[in-house]
């Protein structure tokens, strides 16, 4: 697969002309200098899934912590940003079995890039922007650092959206309590397009904050994960909220709905959709907990492929327990418990449609 096409052209130029941009602005700002920040990061983890049977992967419709009984690196990064009034920039390489499973379809060398971006201001007030490159997703409000969200393990809605995508955004900022952003993509989690696909994806976002006690979220994504002879278009929206009750509690409430034409040209579609609520308590300084509850249903098989010849339907309860000794390093445990309509899960050959998973990571995070 080739990792340099034509479809990156749009992208480099984007680039050389915010870089020519800096570079023109260069005397009108010499009294400001651009901040360098860098960060690394490392999430070890252990796992045991009572339904494991053989293979590398313990499910296959998990992208994180996706091995049983041994001590192993779900993603390692180290990460250099700049920024200035007037432009600014991120680069960041990874590595683990989070990019191995979910950076199948990139290239091997492009997968090893979690972001690589560049950007400017597109007016005095530095409101509007305009950035271009690698990035992570618009849509959800769990990420693959671990250390960023409440729960240790991902939730099915946020492991079965894009973690990333790739492509150009124009974002605007009006004011403390809005943010928007149209972007232009290379597709569903994709760095390079699909073979055979000559469509860019579109993706949206709408936030809005009230002093940081209450969020609201609305992202979008219109596009295909076919090429041109075959495809489907997909519409996706992601909508959550997340609530802050004084210094201790946090709560979130997520809803995805995803559509998916059946076939090319066809008025008919398949859809999936999946609720998730999370409640999180901080009991100290050091000490904290999150419990979650979830449900993912795609009974046609619109996003996640058949399993035991079968449609996903699956609910989801799980508890964590957090230790912060300091501020560079995080110890947690999750116990996690999958309930499904349909016999999803193998064990010594078996089908059953229940699944438990015991987990436990550490975290080291530092930098400037």
């Amino acid at each position: 697969m080739k990792y340099c096409t034509s479809k990156w052209i749009p992208l480099l130029l984007v680039l050389c002309i915010s870089f020519n941009e800096v570079r023109a602005n260069t005397d009108s700002t010499k009294a400001t200098k651009p901040t360098i920040k860098w960060e690394a990061y490392g999430d070890f983890f252990w796992a045991y899934d009572n339904g494991f049977s053989e293979g590398e992967k313990r499910q296959s419709f998990l992208y994180n912590h996706n091995r049983h009984g041994k001590v192993d690196l779900n993603l390692g990064y180290f990460k250099v940003g700049i920024n200035h009034e007037k432009y600014r920039a991120n680069v960041s390489v990874q590595t683990g079995t989070y990019v191995n499973d979910n950076y199948a379809t990139d290239h091997a060398i492009l997968r090893h890039f979690q972001e690589a971006n560049a950007g400017f201001s597109l007016n005095k007030k530095r409101t509007i922007w305009l950035d271009a490159g690698i990035f992570q997703s618009h849509i959800g409000f769990e990420s693959a650092v671990s250390a960023d969200n409440m729960n240790l393990s991902r939730s099915l809605l946020a492991e079965n959206s894009p973690y990333y995508m790739a492509g150009a955004k124009l974002s605007y900022e009006p004011n403390a309590s809005w943010k928007m952003s149209a972007s232009l993509l290379n597709g569903w989690q994709r760095i390079q397009y699909v073979a055979g696909n000559s469509l860019p994806a579109i993706g949206t976002q709408v936030t809005y904050t009230t002093e940081s006690d209450f969020l609201f979220n609305w992202s979008t994504f219109i596009g295909t994960v076919d090429p041109d002879s075959t495809r489907r278009m997909r519409y996706f929206q992601n909508f959550y909220g997340q609530w802050k009750f004084g210094k201790k509690l946090k709560v979130i409430g997520g809803f995805d709905l995803g559509l998916q034409q059946t076939a090319i040209n066809s008025s008919s579609y398949h859809h999936w959709f999946s609720p998730v609520a999370i409640a999180q308590y901080q009991m100290n300084s050091k000490l904290k907990t999150a419990a979650r509850i979830e449900r993912f249903a795609d009974i046609n098989n619109a996003h996640i492929a058949p399993i035991n010849g079968k449609g996903f339907d699956c609910n989801g309860y799980s508890i964590n327990l957090d230790f912060a000794p300091n501020p560079n390093i995080l110890l947690r445990v999750e116990t996690r418990y999958l309930k499904s309509t349909q016999a999803l899960f193998e064990k010594n050959g078996n089908w059953q449609n229940s699944n438990f998973t015991m987990l436990a990571n550490l975290i080291f995070k530092i930098g400037s």
